[in-house]
């Protein structure tokens, strides 16, 4: 039996809500899992993608990759152990850029694993699993279901989302740089304690920004894109950021600039309109810093994880 699951990219955070805010976008990574009939095969992980945009090399293809962990973890769950399985990862979301990229293929080596199994777990042991590998549930959740959603993960280990209803009106533009940026490296710059101050400033701008989508209050959601507990340490590994929000402020329909997850990716989101001399901006931002840019417009990825 063999069974292929598409997730797409996710971006998390967007500013104030650090570890919780995440939105899917469509670019998918597609996992295919495989039963082998030859006893004693053992498991075989292939990375396919495109070089020229991914580093692929340095990606493990043996039992240490969390594709394998993601898929050993939820056999665990059925008392089961994987034992011959060919596992292959079509890859077409950039790796380190910001995006989602693991928390692609966790979800999808899970749903895909499910499949095979007969779909013992449901979306909350799904949920569950994949925020235990990723250490929270920010990218998981809009990957596995789509939208944008705010989710957190309790002490039990279970996982507690709600998709919020993204105005149509509202697009986004995402600059995907052609360098690399590794999660463990942006959030070694974070530091263990925040101020106080600090923590009530995201506070604040969390309940603006729930209330700003569901009442598509433009001038509500420009204060709510801000952040003081992740975005200031890391604008030293990605300068381009502060560049583009101090270039962007006064444009017209420019909502807010955020960093793409841990980075070094920037998402723009805007209400629609204005949009040629918002990307000339962009690109002239990234010219002027030597950065190669691929920017894309992009709407919302309403769908999660899917089979195919």
């Amino acid at each position: 039996m063999k069974v292929s699951v598409k997730v797409p990219a996710t971006i998390a955070n967007l500013g104030c809500g650090f570890d919780c805010f995440g939105l899917a976008i469509p670019i998918h990574n597609i996992i295919t899992i495989e039963e082998t009939i030859m006893p004693g095969s053992g498991i075989e992980i292939n990375i396919l993608g495109d070089d020229s945009q991914n580093n692929l090399e340095n990606i493990p293809t043996d039992k240490s990759s969390i594709i394998y962990k993601a898929i050993e973890l939820l056999y665990s769950y059925m008392g089961q152990v994987p034992e011959e399985l060919k596992i292959d990862i079509k890859t077409s979301i950039p790796v380190a850029r910001g995006l989602g990229s693991s928390s692609s293929v966790i979800v999808g080596a899970l749903v895909a694993a499910n499949e095979l199994l007969g779909n013992p777990a449901d979306l909350s042991v799904l949920l569950s699993i994949a925020t235990e590998l990723e250490g929270h549930p920010d990218n998981i959740t809009p990957a596995l279901v789509g939208g944008i959603t705010m989710a957190t993960q309790e002490d039990d280990g279970s996982v507690v989302y709600r998709k919020l209803p993204w105005p149509k009106e509202w697009k986004l533009m995402v600059c995907i740089p052609d360098y690399e940026l590794s999660t463990g490296i942006s959030r070694s710059v974070l530091p263990n304690e925040v101020d106080r101050k600090d923590a009530i400033f995201n506070l604040r701008r969390t309940a603006m920004m729930v209330e700003a989508i569901h009442t598509k209050d433009e001038e509500l959601m420009k204060l709510a894109l801000k952040d003081k507990l992740h975005e200031p340490y890391r604008e030293k590994l990605v300068p381009t950021l502060s560049l583009l929000k101090e270039n962007l402020k006064h444009i017209q329909g420019v909502l807010g600039c955020v960093l793409a997850g841990a980075g070094p990716s920037v998402l723009i989101i805007t209400n629609g309109t204005n949009q040629t001399e918002i990307k000339e901006v962009i690109e002239n931002t990234y010219k002027e810093s030597n950065v190669t840019l691929k920017l894309i417009n992009t709407p919302i990825e309403e769908k999660g994880a899917e089979r195919i």
